[in-house]
Parts: structure tokens; sequence; C-alpha cells
């Protein structure tokens, strides 16, 4: 029997050192020992804590008086969707080549990733990789939406001064309307918290978050609103507001595209190259995303948020979403536009009055049959007073929508006296039981 081999974990114990020099260049300054040895943190799964882990620490410190590692990063293994363990004999293992070639390098890498939770196994199903691939897709439907319809016929000249360069201005924030104070605040609030996340190595929560603000926040009501400033028939008269919507749309793109970076490589690179380009600066690499510039380099100095727009706009979402309620409560047909008077005070008035464009897209309402009155006028008292659907919508903001334009009565009347039919028939069932 041959003596002299290294066996499996031995020779993985050496790894860190001997693949970057080590012994040769023990002591030579500029070789790659001296640059990368030691690293800093380690990620691995935590059923080879001993056998390989240990070895590397006791090896490294043995060797080079140095540890190889500071930070050891232990995640769970990946396991079938039901929790069990991958076994060829069970038939469940997952090929990663056929999950990329079926649904993307990126999408696989943001299942995994985004799937661990400290202290536990990541249960990987092909549903879950298909809802990423379906993300990746609405990544790819947001870019396409802002290079083709909003910056389309844009020269070059106003290209060059949409391209992101850096933070955004407390002094440009200032000048924006509330939908795009709002996303931008978000935007940097998302910004901060997957910074913190990430350096706290809560690597699965950070890839969340910006799932949720790109879908939930961007898509589903940023580039809808976006349109009343870009597009005539919804309301877009204002040369201003189309390039502000034009730049905050390309502003929060480009940073969302750089914090999902790290856990979507390649679609992101894609999409990157396809946003207006910042003139290049001496020093700073801008053909690459994978070389940009993090979005907040300045630990010290917080992205610009305003909490007064962002609780502003909450009451403008909760506004939407109870004229949609009520609309889907009544049965309403999904092309048919309604009438409201929204009753609200004070700042809360002027700023959903400002809006009421985005609130007649939003919630498909009539724009000759909208109105939004002080609380407490006599506009107010009319509204209340015509036969309708009165909804309070939170303190301060009331909503009234008149039955006649949002119900048939003759259906409704039907719809009824089948409901009450059947609550009859039930009664009946159940006094046969008793």
């Amino acid at each position: 029997q041959e003596e002299d081999v290294l066996d499996t974990w031995f020779s993985s114990g050496l790894w860190p050192f001997a693949t970057v020099g080590w012994p040769n260049d023990e002591g030579v300054q500029g070789s790659d020992l001296d640059r990368f040895y030691p690293g800093t943190c380690l990620e691995t799964g935590y059923d080879i804590l001993f056998f390989w882990v240990a070895r590397m620490a006791m090896m490294g410190l043995e060797l080079t008086g140095k540890s190889p590692f500071s930070v050891v990063y232990l995640h769970g293994l990946v396991r079938a969707a039901d929790g069990s363990k991958m076994s060829k004999t069970k038939g469940n293992v997952i090929d990663p080549l056929d999950t990329v070639a079926e649904y993307g390098a990126d999408s696989l890498r943001y299942s995994l990733v985004t799937g661990v939770t400290p202290g536990q196994d990541i249960p990987l199903s092909m549903e879950k990789v298909e809802a990423n691939r379906n993300f990746a897709n609405k990544l790819w439907n947001c870019c396409k939406f802002v290079t083709d319809n909003a910056l389309k016929g844009a020269d070059d000249a106003e290209l060059a001064d949409l391209g992101v360069d850096g933070p955004m201005s407390q002094e440009e924030f200032d000048s924006l309307a509330l939908p795009e104070q709002y996303i931008v605040s978000k935007c940097h609030s998302l910004v901060a918290a997957v910074t913190k996340e990430i350096e706290e190595y809560n690597l699965g929560e950070a890839g969340r978050k910006v799932y949720e603000f790109l879908w939930d926040e961007y898509a589903d009501w940023y580039i809808e609103i976006s349109k009343t400033r870009l597009y005539e028939g919804a309301g877009g008269t204002d040369p201003a507001a189309a390039k502000a919507a034009r730049r905050v749309l390309v502003y929060i793109l480009d940073t969302s595209l750089r914090v999902l970076h790290p856990y979507m490589p390649y679609v992101t690179e894609q999409l990157w190259h396809h946003l207006p380009r910042a003139p290049s600066k001496e020093g700073v690499a801008v053909h690459s995303l994978m070389l940009a510039n993090w979005p907040q380099m300045d630990d010290e100095t917080p992205l610009v948020t305003s909490e007064e727009a962002v609780n502003s706009f909450d009451a403008f979402q909760a506004l939407t979403r109870s004229i949609r309620n009520a609309r889907a409560e009544y049965n309403v047909d999904l092309g048919k536009k309604i009438s409201a008077t929204i009753v609200a005070s004070g700042s809360l008035r002027d700023s959903i009055a400002a809006e009421v464009n985005s609130l007649v897209l939003l919630a498909k309402l009539d724009p000759e049959e909208v109105s939004v009155v002080e609380a407490g006028t006599e506009e107010a008292k009319q509204a209340a007073g015509v036969e309708s659907v009165q909804l309070v919508v939170r303190d301060g903001i009331e909503v009234s929508l008149p039955l006649s334009g949002l119900i048939d009565p003759e259906k409704e009347r039907k719809r009824l006296e089948k409901q009450a039919e059947k609550l009859d028939k039930e009664i009946v069932k159940l006094f046969s039981r008793l």
C-alpha cells in the first residue's frame, strides 16, 4: 500500500493556503499568498463542520500561524420539497443542470439563497423555482416598459441626464410629487435594510425584501401611476412631470438591479445594460453592473427619505384598495367606471386632489364624476345625503360611492333574491338535522 498520500480531508484542510502558493511563496510580498490569505468568511453546510472546517483552522494555524478565516457562515442542507434528504434510491434528487436548462440559473440561485433560514435546512421545490422564474420575467417586463415606453423618443442628451451616477440629492427629492417621493423613500429604505441584512449574513431575508419591493411597490403601484405622467390619455399633460417620472423610473430600476445583482447576477447584468448610462468618471467602472458602486457607499450619510410622504401615500393606497374592494363586493363590471366623492381634510385632501388622475386610473373611476372635498363643508354634507355606499378608509378619509352608478338595481335585486333563496334552503337543512 502506498504510504505517501494525503487523505481527502487532510488535503482539503490545506486548501485555503495551498491553492495560493504555500509554501513556496511564504514571505513574498505581492504574491497570491500575501494578497489572498487569510480570507474573511467561509460559507459551508453544518454537516462538515468537523470534517473540513475544523481541519482547515487547525492546519492554517499550525502551518502558517494564521487562521484561514474569521467568520464561518453555516447554512442548512438542500432537501426535497417535503423535507426529506435527497436520494437516488428515493428518486427525489433535483438535477441542477436540468433545473437551469428549464428555469434559468438565476431562478435556481435565488430560490436557494432566499430559502436560507438560520438553523434550518432548505426545502427546494420546483414550484418555488418556477415562481422565481416568474419574478425574473416580471423584472424583464418592468425594464421593457421603461426602455420601450417611458424612454421612447428620448434623445441622447436626455438619456445621459437620466443615467444614475450616485444617490438622489435632497434638493431633487424635494422637487418630486408625492408618488415619486414615496417610491424613492421606499427604495432608499430598502437599500439600507438590504445592506444591514447582508452585513449581518441574513441573506435570505435581504433577498426577499428586494422581491417584495420590486413586485408590490415598483411594478404594482409606481409603474401604473407613472402612466398618468407619461400618457396624455391617462392625464399626462405636464412635460416636467413626465421628465420627473422617467428619471424616477430609471433611478429606482437601476438601484434595484444593483441590490438584486448578488442574487440574480445574469438577468440583472443583462437588463442594466439596457438602461441609460451616466457619463464615465475617472476611476469608476461603469461598463459592468458587477463592478458598479453599491447604492449606499457611505454608511455615515443615510439616503434621503420622507416619512411624511410614505404616510400620505399609504393613505392613498388604502383609499384605492377600499374602492377596489367595494367594486368587487358589488360585482361591478371590470370595464365600468364609477362615480366617487372623497372626503378628507387638510394636507391629506390636497395630496389626494393632486393625484386624482392616478386614483381614476387605479380605481377605475369616471374622471368627470370624481371630486375631492374638504371634511365638514357643504359639498361633504351633500355627498353624504345622496343614496350611496359610505366607506370609512381610515381616520380622516371617507368615500361616497353613489349606488346609481355602482349597481344595476334589477340585477342586484335578482342577486339578493337568489342569495335569500339559497339561505332559506340552508336553514331548512339545518332544521332537519336538529
